[in-house]
């Protein structure tokens, strides 16, 4: 920046960013001094290196606000993860499906498996169908984003909130709205922690 720059000569932009063309560094830097602007190296690399006029106290103030307001703005993706069997009690699925609801709206992403236990797994349409089911009663919130696969004795499928319901998400949390309240003790009682986060720890109800 300004006398640091050690090229004889420059390509100059300036502080509207209209070309001024190839000048010599000392032209340049008279030209900064006299619209009391800084002159700015944006492309050392290029030859001649690139330079424009500019405020560079104001340039890094606004940069550092841009960056502060992105930080804010920015939500963890977060996979939660739900257990069901394939012969789950209706008032269980009621719970659980209550859960995977309230996990979208938080705008995190949600792990759902099928455990099969003995016998269940020669029935694997079974996870198929209820999966299947649990997608279609959340579509207005979320989506299939890793459609139902067959992982050993499991059936994994992964939820994804629409981009609309995260963004309310976001909304809520820069608004300083309270997080939903985890699950009780005892409440969905086939679901364990699993520490698939990106890139915070999961949580996964109880």
């Amino acid at each position: 920046m300004n006398e640091q720059i050690r090229a004889r000569e420059v390509r100059l932009v300036g502080p509207e960013g209209e070309q001024v063309g190839i000048v010599p560094l000392e032209r340049a830097l008279q030209l900064a001094a006299d619209v009391d602007l800084d002159l700015v190296e944006v492309a050392p690399m290029a030859r001649p290196p690139v330079c424009k006029l500019m405020d560079f106290g104001k340039f890094k103030y606004e940069s550092a606000l841009k960056a502060r307001e992105a930080r804010r703005n920015q939500q963890q993706t977060v996979i939660k993860e739900m257990k069901l069997r394939p012969k789950i009690d209706p008032h269980d699925y009621a719970t659980k499906k209550g859960h995977v609801v309230r996990f979208l709206k938080a705008g995190d992403k949600v792990k759902v498996t099928i455990m099969f236990r003995g016998r269940e797994q020669s029935r694997p349409e079974l996870g198929f169908r209820l999966l299947r089911r649990l997608s279609e009663e959340i579509s207005e919130l979320g989506f299939v984003e890793a459609s139902p696969k067959q992982d050993g004795r499991n059936m994994i499928m992964v939820l994804a909130p629409h981009r609309a319901t995260k963004a309310a998400a976001v909304a809520a949390v820069a608004a300083g709205a309270k997080p939903a309240r985890e699950p009780r003790e005892g409440e969905g009682a086939d679901e364990v922690p699993t520490d698939e986060t990106v890139p915070a720890a999961e949580t996964t109800a109880e």
